[in-house]
């Protein structure tokens, strides 16, 4: 898959550009003024600019201009774009519950983040990438999403958090050794575990965590996966299947919880060093 790095470090995938309609007007505006928005509508058009190279689209799609240093560089607008639905993640019948809230700073936790640790956050929501960056400095914070609209909101908020645009398994390995990963929502990922894991071995530093959760747990997931079908497609695993399948790849299941109301698996890299 190929991916644009954005020069404000927002990356779009060429998967999603396809989706887009053929004839996008040129305009710019401010965006995400609102947190709790519908996710799945962009309401305001906006404009991204990359390497005109990086990228083969259709002419009707593309402007180009031509700086003197960067070479050609193409400007494609999106208006109304359409999307997935994530809305859900963020609901305000949850992130405003208490217990909501300490189950999000438990799952933060175990990833035991430091100053110097690299951490990757895949398909998290705003709110948890919101706790993330207030309650645990690090160096450097990767958030990982197909949803353009989130990654533009959570960008607009946290200029110096990465965001890259596209699918878990094809995330560039520019950014390893990765220290803690989140896999905040693995129900949204359309790939077997296995693949998960061996992306995930590559991209992860000797004595990484891994923290796979779900803080409303199977009881609500199974109510998402009937009203959410485009977005949850998989389930969480169960503690045998994730531990045979963490194995084949160095990880070791050190904490395991799985009740109707909360689900975390937490996991660590064990493979040795060059």
């Amino acid at each position: 898959m190929k991916s644009l790095f954005l020069p404000s470090s927002f990356l779009l995938s060429l998967s999603t550009i396809r989706q887009f309609p053929p004839y996008l007007p040129i305009q710019s505006q401010h965006i995400c003024s609102d947190r709790h928005h519908k996710h799945h509508q962009l309401h305001s058009p906006f404009s991204l600019t990359f390497p005109l190279n990086s990228l083969h689209a259709q002419k009707s799609s593309i402007s180009a201009t031509i700086p003197s240093k960067e070479g050609a560089v193409s400007v494609i607008n999106f208006e109304d774009v359409v999307e997935k639905d994530w809305s859900f993640l963020d609901s305000d019948d949850f992130t405003s519950n208490q217990d909501y809230n300490q189950k999000l700073d438990r799952i933060i936790a175990s990833g035991g983040i430091q100053e110097s640790s690299r951490v990757m956050v895949s398909l998290g929501s705003e709110v948890f990438v919101d706790k993330v960056v207030e309650s645990s400095p690090c160096n450097l914070l990767l958030v990982v999403h197909d949803s353009l609209l989130v990654l533009a909101c959570i960008k607009e908020k946290y200029d110096k958090v990465k965001c890259w645009q596209g699918e878990l398994i094809y995330v560039p390995e520019k950014w390893a050794p990765l220290d803690v990963v989140f896999l905040y929502f693995l129900p949204a990922l359309p790939f077997e575990l296995n693949q998960v894991f061996e992306a995930l071995a590559k991209l992860c530093s000797p004595g990484a965590r891994l923290v796979i959760s779900h803080p409303q747990g199977r009881e609500v997931l199974e109510k998402q996966q009937q009203q959410y079908q485009d977005v949850v497609v998989s389930e969480l695993p169960e503690k045998l299947t994730l531990e045979k399948v963490a194995a084949q790849h160095y990880f070791e299941l050190v904490e395991f919880v799985d009740d109707p109301g909360f689900y975390l698996a937490v996991l660590k890299m064990c493979k040795p060093t060059d």
